[in-house]
């Protein structure tokens, strides 16, 4: 097909269905020519799904070829960005649909175009988690609907059906073998919602939030942590199982993150470069709180350092194959605890063990807000110093916990303070 011109679109006669001309330089730029003779210039193009879709971009005659040939340069440009300019333009036509905002906001979101709350794109984790509910549970019930016709009584029916198990289903693929429901899941759904409704709304992509004002419903978090006893029970399981061949990779990562009450990820994806032993520091360059330098203790620091020699991986704590990470530390977590009896034992678990042992031993929320890499309400992050006392601190609590995975008993909290007393000498020493 030869390049469109003005003379090739006035030759080209209607026939009984529709008529296409498709440019030949410009590939998916075309003109329609329906029978009864309108023609309309067209771009063609696959969407992300795979899907083909067709826009119009205007009427010939209102546009010049050469017009309507800078109109389809610019928008299957933005389809290599990952936008759908069909979905777009329909959506404006029969008003924005909760589907297609979801669309429009994960696009975005994963171009790095949308801000969170810290002020920085919005996390891959985070994005992730969103799909997840929308494809599970928002758009299955409200997708169709459109946005402007959404009232807040509709948000807060479908929080309650969520709770109440409407979507929940059997998976076909993936991890995990049920789509669940429940208040915890129907309230983190209704925070995605209201928080890409609250970008689109702030873009001008619609006037009004139906979700504005919502009551999210109050999920009961776990505090499940483990006692002096059961953490020397999950010790004794631990080195049993590794005798008998359970996954070396697996352990470390279990007994690091009840070590220093590092998160799940932030253990499995830690990179050699960021360990610093001299110092008992690791040096995180994101977290869920941002860029963050943490304290480990020494048995915690020994784990690491002896996990860091096992391969040539950039990785900690390597995947079994690829270059990637290790991911499969719930499954082993799942069968040590089942083995020692511990129910309702999760990664998160062993960070509230780590929480609830070093205030068991004395230390104030704000050291332990420092050591958890968080704040406490009303307290700015920049005050939670990595001084001595910190360090001090972390290898207090791992030290006891090391203990205690060894089968030993737990200090009292005179004796933990006198240790901190010499420890703190020794440091000005």
């Amino acid at each position: 097909m030869p390049r469109l011109t003005k003379r090739i679109i006035d030759a080209a006669k209607p026939g009984p269905r529709d008529n296409f001309l498709w440019d030949s330089e410009l590939k998916g730029f075309g003109v329609r020519i329906k029978p009864s003779g309108t023609r309309s210039f067209i771009i063609q193009y696959r969407n992300l799904e795979g899907r083909t879709r067709r826009c119009v971009i205007g009427q010939y005659g209102a546009l010049t070829v050469e017009q309507a040939r800078d109109h389809a340069k610019k928008k299957l440009a933005s389809v290599i960005d990952g936008a759908d300019p069909s979905a777009e333009r329909h959506a404006i036509k029969q008003g924005w649909t909760i589907s297609a905002i979801c669309d429009w906001y994960l696009t975005e979101a994963e171009a790095g175009r949308l801000i969170g709350r810290n002020r920085r794109p919005i996390k891959a984790s985070t994005i992730s988690g969103d799909r997840s509910r929308i494809d599970l549970h928002i758009k299955p019930l409200i997708g169709n609907r459109v946005v402007s016709q959404l009232k807040l009584a509709d948000i807060e029916r479908l929080q309650g059906d969520i709770a109440a198990g409407r979507t929940a289903k059997a998976r076909k693929v993936g991890r995990g073998g049920r789509t669940a429901g429940g208040i915890g899941v129907a309230s983190r759904s209704i925070s995605t919602l209201r928080s890409l409704l609250n970008h689109a709304r702030r873009l001008g992509l619609i006037e009004v939030s139906p979700a504005a004002g919502v009551r999210i419903m109050a999920s009961q978090k776990l505090k499940r942590h483990l006692n002096a006893g059961e953490i020397r029970h999950l010790g004794k399981l631990m080195t049993q199982m590794g005798s008998e061949g359970e996954h070396p990779t697996a352990l470390a990562a279990i007994r690091v993150m009840l070590l220093t009450g590092f998160r799940r990820m932030e253990v499995l994806a830690m990179r050699k470069e960021w360990v610093q032993p001299d110092d008992n520091l690791v040096r995180f360059p994101d977290t869920k709180s941002g860029p963050q330098m943490r304290v480990a203790g020494d048995d915690a620091m020994t784990v690491l350092e002896k996990q860091a020699q096992r391969s040539h991986s950039p990785f900690v704590f390597p995947a079994d194959w690829g270059d990637g990470h290790f991911i499969g530390v719930v499954r082993v977590l799942d069968r040590v605890c089942a083995r020692a009896g511990l129910e309702e034992v999760t990664p998160h678990t062993l960070r509230h063990s780590f929480a609830s042992l070093a205030a068991s031993l004395g230390f104030s929320e704000l050291t332990i807000s420092g050591l958890l890499g968080h704040a406490p309400r009303g307290v700015t992050q920049r005050y939670v110093h990595l001084d001595t006392a910190l360090v001090i601190a972390a290898d207090q609590v791992s030290a006891e916990i090391a203990r205690l995975l060894a089968g030993g008993e737990l200090q009292s909290v005179r004796e933990v303070k006198q240790a901190r007393t010499l420890a703190s000498l020794r440091a000005v020493a």
